[in-house]
């Protein structure tokens, strides 16, 4: 497979709800089309942690997150508990690399997925990983990053918030 082109915001298909799969095994080809977006995207832009199908064209159930060196293949996931505790963050996006999002998310998460057989596990996740996976869930559901927004001054671009933290631009965070 190859790197496809993610789409940027204000393309219509991004709002578009994501469809379960039947068969877990036909996620094989969009799973790989993912993983190399998403090495293709750091290895021109220099961070990133995961990516969900809707951002390839693809309106299914499927994300991939590599993190830490460890590989995620979530297929049909689905939340089974999101804590009420939440934490604070700038958010990017792919869809969107120059511009950040002030919001909150849940500081922890449970969720089940299907591998590739079909058979279903469970995902607990805290702080960082927690809200990788809520920002690739709510991609699934139509819902982006910019929706959670409280107010006009919660939206920085990327190099400005860089400058104001002292970092280099091109640098991951």
């Amino acid at each position: 497979m190859a790197a496809k082109r993610i789409l940027q915001l204000g393309d219509p298909i991004l709002r578009q709800v994501s469809d379960p799969l039947d068969d877990p095994a036909s996620a094989a080809p969009v799973l790989q089309d993912l993983e190399d977006t998403l090495a293709e995207f750091r290895r021109t832009d220099g961070f990133g942690r995961g990516i969900s199908a809707i951002q390839i064209g693809a309106p299914v159930r499927v994300i991939f997150c590599l993190v830490d060196g460890v590989r995620y293949e979530l297929i049909n996931p689905q939340w089974l508990w999101q804590s009420d505790e939440k934490f604070a963050l700038w958010d990017d996006c792919f869809s969107f690399p120059n511009l950040m999002v002030w919001l909150e998310r849940s500081l922890s998460v449970r969720l089940r997925h299907q591998d590739r057989d079909g058979n279903w596990h469970e995902l607990d996740a805290t702080g960082a990983m927690a809200e990788l996976l809520r920002h690739e869930m709510d991609h699934l559901d139509g819902i982006l990053s910019v929706d959670h927004a409280r107010s006009p001054d919660d939206f920085s671009t990327r190099d400005e918030y860089l400058r104001r933290k002292g970092i280099a631009p091109g640098v991951s965070l």
